[in-house]
């Protein structure tokens, strides 16, 4: 059994990219662990490059079952990371870490909750507040504005995101003002919701965010060119996957919850993912066309893993691949992709009972 400790800031060495990452963490073995990493001791066992992060939207309302967890799943993960030897880690300090290419405390996660529903204020705060979980909230901010009224008196008032956004372990991220489709909006329309969301986190709470979580998990390259000029520092979707210092930090993956999707077994195998280090990754934008549908997928792999990689495709099941040489991984889809959003994970073996997870997101528009 660890013993608890004060908490602490993290990481003296590595400074926080986002407000309010501050995180704290609350077992002497991690906090052994830091040190260790922070002075350069630490050996492959105490520390790992890279690391998961796990999505959730609604807790405990039965009645939107594919974007909620029961409470009964919800206190079975947090029981998960208390006692499976996870390092939870504020979002923004995965990010720092994965730039400047530091290695993180083995098994680091980050719980990451969107749409800031009243749910998460009556029931996932108090529960990670008691655990001592630094976590982050992305917000749409028109929902917010109109959560007295209507439809909308099921999310959090700007007063409920206020006292969040005053907890030390809580970051605030943006989801936009009106959660639009950002692929398939005009770049002066996503920069005029961004701007107005920005203008509202800054009356509300006082400082704007500088991560984004996509509404829809929907992003391409011009919607990351101009969430990168507004300031943010990382973008995430709603693909599977874990992510280290070789992911582009604008396309980051994040591993949905919900209750179909919400046993012990997935949340372990998503919690514990390792990232897959991938260079030249093509193709590069998660848009394809008719030109290009299905896309050709390909990646290189430097530094391993060695074993076999199989990949999966949400619109067609396993996938051929090929690997050409020691490094290059060829993967080839048969069937054209539909229209919307597909989804493509690449897994691999790793240590200890874990798997190195790539995740990719294609879309086809309509």
């Amino acid at each position: 059994m660890e013993t608890k400790t004060p908490d602490i800031k993290v990481y003296p060495q590595l400074p926080s990219v986002t407000h309010h990452c501050e995180n704290t963490f609350k077992h002497a073995g991690f906090l052994l662990a830091l040190l260790l990493v922070g002075l350069g001791w630490a050996g492959p066992a105490l520390a790992e490059l890279g690391g998961s992060a796990v999505m959730y939207h609604r807790f405990g309302e039965g009645d939107y079952p594919t974007t909620s967890v029961t409470l009964e799943q919800f206190e079975a993960h947090l029981n998960e990371l208390e006692t499976g030897g996870y390092n939870v880690v504020a979002l923004g300090d995965i990010v720092a870490a994965n730039k400047t290419g530091r290695e993180l405390p083995p098994k680091s996660v980050a719980i990451t909750i969107d749409d800031a529903y009243l749910s998460v204020y009556t029931e996932a705060w108090p529960r990670l507040k008691k655990a001592g979980f630094a976590f982050t909230l992305f917000v749409a901010t028109d929902a917010v504005d109109r959560a007295d009224s209507g439809a909308y008196k099921r999310y959090m008032t700007w007063a409920q995101v206020k006292e969040l956004a005053d907890d030390p372990l809580v970051t605030i991220g943006s989801q936009t003002a009106s959660h639009l489709h950002m692929i398939d909006a005009s770049n002066a329309a996503n920069r005029r919701d961004l701007e107005k969301s920005n203008r509202k986190f800054d009356e509300k709470l006082g400082s704007v965010p500088d991560l984004i979580a996509y509404p829809y998990g929907e992003f391409s390259e011009p919607v990351i060119e101009l969430v990168k000029e507004m300031g943010f520092v990382a973008g995430f979707g709603q693909h599977s996957g874990a992510f280290g210092p070789s992911d582009d930090p604008f396309s980051l993956p994040r591993f949905a919850l919900n209750e179909t999707y919400g046993d012990v077994a997935r949340f372990r195998r998503s919690a514990g993912a390792r990232p897959m280090m991938v260079e030249d990754m093509l193709p590069i934008d998660s848009v394809v066309t008719d030109e290009n549908n299905p896309p050709q997928v390909g990646f290189t792999l430097p530094k391993g893993p060695a074993g076999g990689v199989n990949c999966f495709a949400s619109h067609e099941g396993q996938l051929s691949t090929q690997r050409l040489g020691t490094d290059r991984i060829e993967v080839r889809m048969e069937k054209p992709l539909p229209k919307g959003r597909t989804r493509l994970n690449c897994t691999a073996p790793a240590n200890g009972g874990r798997w190195h997870w790539l995740g990719r997101l294609f879309y086809v528009k309509e």
